[in-house]
C-alpha cells in the first residue's frame, strides 16, 4: 500500500488534475525513519528547542526562589540543588550542543555541495542517542 493517495480536482469543465496526498501518519513514520540530513537537522531544532522550554521553566522556578528572603518555592534545599544543577545540564548539554549539531546536519552539507552526509545511518543514531539520553537524564531527576 503507497503512503500517498490520489484525489482528482477539476478546475474548469475540460481541465482535470490529479493531485498526492500523504495518508495519514506517514509524515510521522517518514521522520522517524529518516536518513535525510535535513529532516535530522529538523529533529535537533525541535528537540532541543523543547529541551530549552524545559530548562527556561526551570530557570523561572529558580528566580522564583530568589526573589526574596525567606520564600520557599520549592520546600527543602535539596531539590533547589538538584533543579539547578539539571537546569545547567539541560541548557549545556541537551540545548546549546545539539543546536550546533542541527546546524551541522542542515547547512553543512549544502554548504559543501554534498548530496548528503558520509554516514545517514549513524547519524541518525546519534539523533535517537541524544534524544533517549535526555529523557534517561530527565527522568533521573524526577
Amino acid at each position: 500500500m503507497s503512503a500517498a493517495t490520489e484525489s482528482t480536482m477539476y478546475r474548469t469543465a475540460g481541465e482535470k488534475t490529479t493531485t498526492r496526498r500523504l495518508a495519514p501518519g506517514s509524515t510521522v513514520v517518514k521522520w522517524v525513519t529518516t536518513t535525510d540530513h535535513k529532516v535530522i537537522g529538523n529533529l535537533y531544532f525541535i528537540t532541543s528547542f523543547i529541551w530549552f522550554m524545559i530548562g527556561g521553566l526551570m530557570a523561572l522556578v529558580i528566580r522564583a526562589e530568589l526573589t526574596s528572603p525567606g520564600l520557599q518555592v520549592v520546600d527543602t534545599p535539596d531539590p533547589y540543588h538538584q533543579m539547578f544543577t539539571m537546569h545547567g545540564t539541560i541548557m549545556l548539554l541537551l540545548f546549546a550542543t545539539p543546536l550546533f549539531a542541527g546546524f551541522a546536519n542542515a547547512l553543512m552539507p549544502l554548504q559543501i555541495g554534498a548530496p548528503d552526509v558520509a554516514f545517514p545511518r549513524l547519524n541518525m543514531f546519534a539523533y535517537w542517542l541524544y534524544l533517549f539520553g535526555g529523557l534517561i537524564a530527565a527522568a533521573g531527576f524526577l
